[in-house]
């Protein structure tokens, strides 16, 4: 990723997350459009991971990361992880599966957080439902569609219902590994609490 950061070290760290919020979000209508506009849904959301690559790697650089720069691109990660399950929906997901895959990867995310705040170090555990499988099985249900426009062989096949399906099952495991790994990486006490504070 740094070899690709290098052409554009001159371009703020933010200016980089925000195109890649805007390559998600473009890729929702272009995904329901269909057709041939399918083939651009894909390289909206390639070119949404690669700028979430590129972000980080020019901050680093350039020495210009920042704890407000992590928080945006924290932000930034999950409104394009919305933009994901958007993309499922249009493609045919029912909603309520969608809804529910918005809820386990924020949750997922913020199990992470609290545990960080509560004296977690690193990040407890990596599991199956990480962000770069959030975006694999949104690519992967855009490319079946693509590959099974109307009069194709396999065009009956529910692409965007399977992968939220897929998603699903991968995110109970998530939660499941992670639940596991931040009970045994939380620190037993905390030496700035007495009482404890579990707001």
């Amino acid at each position: 990723m740094q070899v690709l950061a290098r052409p554009v070290l001159g371009v703020p760290p933010d200016v980089l997350t925000g195109v890649g919020v805007l390559c998600a979000a473009a890729a929702v209508p272009t995904a329901s459009a269909g057709g041939w506009w399918l083939w651009l849904a894909l390289v909206l959301l390639v070119a949404t991971g690669v700028f979430d690559g590129l972000d980080g790697a020019v901050a680093l650089l350039t020495g210009k990361a920042r704890p407000a720069g992590a928080v945006l691109d924290a932000v930034a990660d999950r409104i394009t992880e919305l933009c994901f399950t958007a993309v499922l929906f249009v493609l045919g997901a029912p909603s309520t599966w969608c809804a529910g895959l918005a809820i386990s990867f924020l949750l997922h995310e913020y199990l992470r957080v609290r545990a960080q705040a509560a004296g977690m170090r690193g990040a407890g555990a990596i599991t199956v439902a990480e962000r770069p499988t959030r975006l694999i099985v949104a690519a992967v249900a855009v490319t079946g569609s693509a590959l099974a426009p109307a009069g194709a062989p396999w065009s009956g096949w529910p692409w965007a219902p399977t992968c939220a399906v897929v998603w699903a099952v991968l995110s109970v495991m998530g939660l499941v590994h992670l639940s596991i790994g931040t009970a045994r990486a939380l620190p037993a006490r905390r030496a700035d609490q007495s009482g404890g504070d579990r707001g």
